[in-house]
C-alpha cells in the first residue's frame, strides 16, 4: 500500500508541479532521490558522483565495463580517498557477454613475508590494537594496481594510459571539496594530522580543514599516477612508487619489502554460486566470506515464503536474524584464505546443509548465540570499503568492492606518493577468539601467515535470471556487507520491489558475536516489541551499507544509489 501510494504521489506531482506548490516540489526532489535511474545503454553508479562521470565518459567513448571499472577504481582514489585506494585491495566480480564467461578477481592484499602469527600481541600476550589498526605494521601488500591491470588487460579494450587520463587530471587540476568530504576529513582530522605527509595533502599549510567548495590538489597522488599509467603495475610493485613504499616502511619499522611488492599477483578464481528461488547467484570466494555466506542464508530461508510474510515484518527479520546467526557462527570457524586452508566451500553452501540448520531454528524464539556453534558442514563437502556497479550496452557486467579498510586506512601517507596505506592485517584473527574491530571472531583458518591474504566480508555479487545477466549489487560496511547484500536480493526476488525501493528499505543485521539484532533507524516500534518477545536484544544503531546497484527490467536498465550515504550517483548514457 505504501509502494502504491509513493508512486500515486510521485506521478501526481510530476503531472501537475504547478499545484504541487513549494512543499510538493520539496516532495518531488526527495522521492527523486529513490527513484530507479532509467538507461539505454549502459550504466554505473559509485558513491562518489565525479567516479561516475569518469565511468560514463569512458563507455560514452567505446570503452566496455570493465575499461569503465577499471577507470572508476583510479578516480576514486582521488574523489573518495576514505575508502577508494592505490594502497589497498579488493574483490571484483566480471561477467564477460561475449563468451559467458562470469569469473572473480582476488586482488586482496597479502601478508608480508616477516609477519609473524604473534606479530600483533603485546608482551602479556594481549592484542596490541594500535599497532594492529594504525601503525605501519598494519599494512598489508597492496593489490588495487596490480589486479586494475590485471582485469584491464584480459577483459578491456582501453589501454592502461587511456583508462587512468581522468584520475590523474582530477589529482593533478583538483576537485571541489564536496560536504561529504569536507565531514569525512574533518571526523578523521586527529589521525590524520598525526602523519606530516596525510596532514599535508587534506589540510591547509595552517592546519584548517578544507570546506565544501575549496579545491584539492593532490599533486604526489597525480604524479604516482602517471607513472602507473606510463610504466604499468610495475611503477607500483617495482619502480619509483615502490622506492618510496619501501623506504617510508624502513624508517618506521613497517614490514613490506621491495621482494614482497614483487611477490605480489592478483587471482581470477571460480565464483561462489548457488541458487535462489530459480536465480541464479555468483559472488565472491574465499579469501571473501561474502560469497559462501550470502548463498548459505539464502539457501536457508528458501525454505520459507518470505514474500508471503512481508518485508520487514517481524517474522521475516526474525527468521532473517536466525539464518545470520548460522552463518556468522560458521564463519569463524571455517573461513579463510583458500591457498593455506581447506575452506568446505561446497559443504557450506550445500542445501542440504541448509536443510540441516533450518531444523534448528525456532519460528518463536530467538536462540541465544550460546547456544550456537559452528556447525558441521564437512559432510557434504565433495569494516570504510566502497562498492561500485558498471553495465555496458552489449551486457558485460562488473561488481566490485574494494577498501583500505578504516576510513583513510591506517591514516599514515607514504611520503612523496600521495598514497594512503591500508591497515587491512587488522583482518586477520591476531589471536583466534578475540574479535576485530568490527567486532568479528575468527579462527585458525585466518591467522596471520607470511603471503597469505586476510579474510573480508566483501560481497560483490551477480545475478542471472534464465541465464541473463539481471542485477548486480555490493556495499560497504564491514561486517554488515553481506547482510546488507542479502536484504537487496531478498527485496528484488521475494518481495518484487524495483531497485530503488530495495535500496531504501530498512536494513537489520546480526553476526552471532555480539548477540544483538541490529536495526536502522525507521523501523516499526511495533515490530521491535514483537522481535524483543521472540527473545531478540534489540539495539537501533546508524544506519547501514551504501549498496549501488544495477538491474536489467522489461523497461531497460535501472539502476539505483544507496541514499544512505551523500553524494552517490548512479547515471545512465
Amino acid at each position: 500500500m505504501v509502494r502504491r501510494i509513493t508512486v500515486a504521489l510521485l506521478l501526481f506531482l510530476v503531472t501537475f508541479p504547478s499545484v504541487a506548490g513549494a512543499q510538493g516540489q520539496a516532495i518531488l526532489s526527495y522521492l527523486d532521490r529513490f527513484h530507479p535511474v532509467l538507461a539505454a545503454n549502459g550504466m554505473v553508479a559509485t558513491q562518489e558522483a565525479l567516479a561516475s562521470e569518469v565511468g560514463r565518459q569512458i563507455l560514452r567513448d567505446g570503452g566496455n565495463a570493465v575499461d569503465a571499472a577499471v577507470a572508476v577504481g583510479f578516480a576514486l582514489a582521488v574523489t573518495l580517498p576514505r575508502a577508494g585506494n592505490l594502497g589497498g585491495g579488493g574483490f571484483m566480480m566480471i561477467h564477460h557477454a561475449g563468451t559467458g564467461e562470469t569469473v572473480a578477481l582476488d586482488y586482496r592484499e597479502m601478508a608480508p613475508a616477516a609477519a609473524t602469527r604473534d606479530l600483533f600481541l603485546d608482551a602479556e600476550g594481549e592484542v596490541d590494537e594500535k599497532r594492529s589498526r594504525f601503525s605501519h605494521q598494519s599494512a598489508g601488500i597492496p593489490g588495487t594496481v596490480a589486479g586494475m591491470a590485471a582485469v584491464l588487460e584480459r577483459y578491456g579494450t582501453m589501454s592502461l594510459a587511456q583508462v587512468m587520463t581522468p584520475a590523474i587530471r582530477l589529482a593533478a587540476e583538483g576537485i571541489l571539496v564536496s560536504q561529504d568530504l569536507s565531514d569525512s576529513l574533518k571526523q578523521s582530522a586527529e589521525r590524520l594530522q598525526q602523519f606530516p605527509a596525510a596532514a599535508k595533502v587534506f589540510f591547509k599549510a595552517d592546519g584548517r580543514p578544507y570546506e565544501p567548495g575549496d579545491r584539492l590538489i593532490q599533486s604526489d597522488l597525480a604524479h604516482s599516477l602517471s607513472l602507473i599509467a606510463e610504466q604499468g603495475p610495475e611503477a607500483f610493485y617495482g619502480g619509483e612508487v615502490a622506492r618510496l613504499i619501501t623506504a617510508e616502511m624502513e624508517r618506521h619499522g613497517g614490514l613490506i619489502t621491495p621482494a614482497d611488492l614483487r611477490a605480489y599477483k592478483a587471482v581470477f578464481r571460480d565464483p561462489v554460486r548457488g541458487t535462489y528461488r530459480g536465480y541464479e547467484i555468483a559472488s565472491m570466494p574465499p579469501p571473501s566470506s561474502g560469497g559462501v555466506h550470502l548463498v548459505q542464508m539464502l539457501n536457508i530461508l528458501e525454505g520459507y515464503p518470505i514474500g508471503e510474510l512481508g518485508s520487514n515484518s517481524a517474522l521475516t527479520i526474525h527468521l532473517m536474524a536466525e539464518a545470520m546467526r548460522l552463518a556468522y557462527a560458521d564463519r569463524s570457524k571455517y573461513l579463510g584464505d583458500p591457498d593455506y586452508s581447506d575452506v568446505p566451500v561446497a559443504g557450506l553452501i550445500s542445501k542440504t546443509y541448509a536443510e540441516s540448520l533450518r531444523e534448528t531454528i525456532d519460528s518463536f524464539r530467538a536462540r541465544p548465540s550460546e547456544e550456537v556453534l559452528p556447525g558441521n558442514p564437512l559432510p557434504y563437502e565433495s569494516n570504510e570499503t566502497t562498492h561500485y556497479s558498471v553495465m555496458d550496452r552489449a551486457g558485460n557486467l562488473v561488481s566490485n568492492t574494494y577498501t583500505i579498510n578504516f576510513s583513510y586506512g591506517s591514516g599514515i601517507m607514504v611520503e612523496g606518493t600521495g598514497i594512503l596505506l591500508n591497515n587491512e592485517m587488522d583482518d586477520f584473527s591476531a589471536k583466534p577468539g578475540i574479535p576485530n574491530a568490527y567486532g568479528l571472531l575468527g579462527g585458525e583458518a585466518n591467522a596471520i601467515e607470511p603471503g597469505k591474504r586476510p579474510l573480508s566480508s566483501m560481497t560483490p555479487t551477480l545475478v542471472f535470471r534464465d541465464g541473463l545477466p539481471w542485477l548486480a549489487t555490493g556495499s560497504p560496511g564491514g561486517s554488515r556487507i553481506i547482510t546488507t547484500t542479502l536484504q537487496v536480493l531478498l527485496n528484488v526476488i521475494d518481495h518484487e520491489m524495483n531497485i530503488a525501493e530495495a535500496t531504501a528499505a530498512p536494513r537489520v543485521h546480526h553476526q552471532w558475536w555480539p548477540d544483538e539484532l541490529r536495526v536502522e533507524p525507521g523501523l516499526s516500534p511495533d515490530t521491535m516489541a514483537l522481535l524483543r518477545a521472540r527473545g531478540h536484544d534489540v539495539v537501533v544503531k546508524p544506519t547501514m551499507g551504501s549498496t549501488q546497484s544495477i538491474m536489467v527490467t522489461e523497461d531497460g536498465i535501472t539502476g539505483a544509489s544507496d541514499p544512505r550515504r551523500p553524494g552517490a550517483l548512479t547515471i545512465g548514457y
